[in-house]
């Protein structure tokens, strides 16, 4: 920053955003679960790498936020994939290479990566 102009600028830029998530439900939300137990798990590479190709492959339909505690410590990393019109996804033990095979199958393609899934890690 080098100008109390362009600290103006990134905040409304940043406000835009806020609202247009607020407004529209059309948008893909990812949710990385950030309490503790999260990050201790490895929580903090498995979001970077999901704003990173996010970003990387220029995707503006999709955000990522964080949350406090999911109430499944044992399979943290936990991601929570909300794709309007369909049930959640509940991924489980991620890391930063499977982070990144979510949003190249389940983001851009709308692919669930079963064997990633709560329901997968329950069965076994």
């Amino acid at each position: 920053m080098k100008s109390l102009a362009e600290l103006e600028q990134l905040r409304n830029k940043t406000l835009a955003r806020v609202n247009l998530r607020k407004e529209d439900d059309s948008n893909i939300r990812v949710v990385v679960g950030m309490a503790t137990c999260g990050i201790a798990a490895g929580a903090r590479p498995v979001m970077k790498a999901l704003m990173d190709e996010i970003e990387k492959r220029n995707i503006s339909n999709c955000f990522v936020t964080q949350t406090g505690c999911i109430g499944v410590c044992r399979l943290e990393p936990i991601v929570e994939v909300y794709i309007p019109g369909s049930e959640k996804i509940t991924y489980v033990k991620m890391d930063a290479e499977k982070a990144v095979k979510i949003v190249n199958e389940t983001i851009v393609n709308g692919k669930v990566i079963n064997e990633y899934t709560i329901g997968a890690a329950e069965n076994n």
